[in-house]
């Protein structure tokens, strides 16, 4: 991971450049001013990685400059991290500096935490783990109020769950997710709690059905399925598919069918070019969309499936790249119109943008 340049006193300035590029990149397309959404100064990164690199009889948290793998940057305090994450690398600091069990060639550490506290450690190792390993990172876990995952080639061993649990408000409605170790999530809670505040707002209260694609581990699904009649969601990783049907579950929302297709299979499915098993017992006509809910990874929409939400009067569209954003809406901007749109800060001191539009049929 590279290390961003941490400066406080500029980061209005930043967010207003950002702000400003935005406007630029949806100006072709007659889009109204965005609304902004900022990011807490400090402390608002939930995840993180570091490399650890030796000096002597210590290793430490390490970092490098973008391009440059071989002039470490030395990490005691990672202000960009959450509280719970700066907390607890000085504790695990020591304890693999104390235990030739742990320490021996741990070569990388990561961090997921939550704003509701909880932390998972993921430790990868250079050699396999065995029963000692074990019994050590068992104790180190208790002593930090932590899970453990140990990874080496072939080995994934798990202390306590390999989960984080996460609650979010939206519209006065707590919402409980479990975040899979190794699987997406999104970096900075307080702005993604922001973004779900928007695409609640923006979707607002429906007789009719959504379709979302990109689902993951169901951050968005959950409050935008109290919107609407009922939701037929997409996404293509197993880890994330069975973290949104446990979230699913755990808040009793009953209205979302969930099947494991990319995008571009659906689109296949819904032009009726082949059938898929996997959406056996789901009837694709008995559903009247009237929104389709996007959030694609930083490609964007294929041609295809971009084509497939031309059919949809309202396209709600949530990006981490606004270049790829941009030339989505060139495609469909002959049917269809931004009406709103808005800068996610999601990523402080760096210049990545997240971005949201809605766009309506003309």
């Amino acid at each position: 991971m590279s290390a961003p340049d941490f400066n406080p006193a500029q980061y209005d300035r930043q967010l207003a450049d950002k702000a400003r590029r935005l406007a630029e990149l949806l100006a072709p397309f007659d889009a109204p001013e965005p609304q902004v959404f900022d990011s807490p100064r400090e402390h608002y990164r939930l995840r993180t990685e570091f490399r650890l690199w030796r000096e002597g009889e210590r290793r430490h948290y390490a970092m490098f400059a973008p391009g440059d793998k071989r002039t470490p940057i030395l990490i005691d305090r990672f202000p960009i991290a959450s509280r719970r994450i700066n907390e607890l690398m000085p504790s695990l600091q020591a304890a693999w500096q104390a235990s030739q069990v742990l320490g021996f060639k741990l070569f990388q550490v990561e961090f997921l935490t939550t704003l509701s506290g909880d932390a998972l450690i993921t430790l990868c190792y250079h050699r396999p783990l065995d029963a000692a390993w074990q019994a050590e990172a068992e104790r180190l876990a208790g002593e930090l109020g932590v899970s453990l995952v140990g990874r080496s080639r072939g080995q994934r061993l798990v202390i306590g769950r390999d989960y984080v649990e996460e609650e979010l408000e939206v519209a006065g409605r707590r919402f409980r997710y479990r975040q899979p170790e190794g699987a997406f999530t999104q970096p900075n809670g307080e702005v993604c709690r922001k973004m779900l505040g928007w695409a609640y707002e923006m979707l607002g209260e429906r007789d009719d059905d959504l379709l979302e694609l990109y689902c993951g581990n169901g951050n968005f699904t959950l409050p935008l399925a109290t919107r609407v009649r009922q939701v037929l969601a997409t996404e293509i990783s197993k880890t994330s598919v069975q973290a949104a049907l446990a979230n699913l579950a755990d808040n009793g929302i009953d209205n979302v069918a969930l099947v494991r297709l990319s995008a571009e299979e659906l689109t296949q499915a819904l032009n009726e070019v082949r059938p898929f098993r996997r959406l056996a017992g789901i009837d694709l006509k008995s559903y009247r969309f009237g929104t389709v809910f996007v959030d694609p990874p930083r490609a964007g929409m294929d041609p295809d499936t971009c084509e497939l939400t031309r059919r949809f009067g309202r396209i709600l569209y949530i990006s981490c790249n606004p270049q790829t954003l941009a030339a989505n809406i060139a495609q469909l901007h002959d049917t269809h119109r931004v009406v709103r749109c808005a800068l996610f800060d999601q990523f402080p001191y760096t210049p990545h943008m997240e971005a949201g539009v809605l766009l309506e049929r003309r």
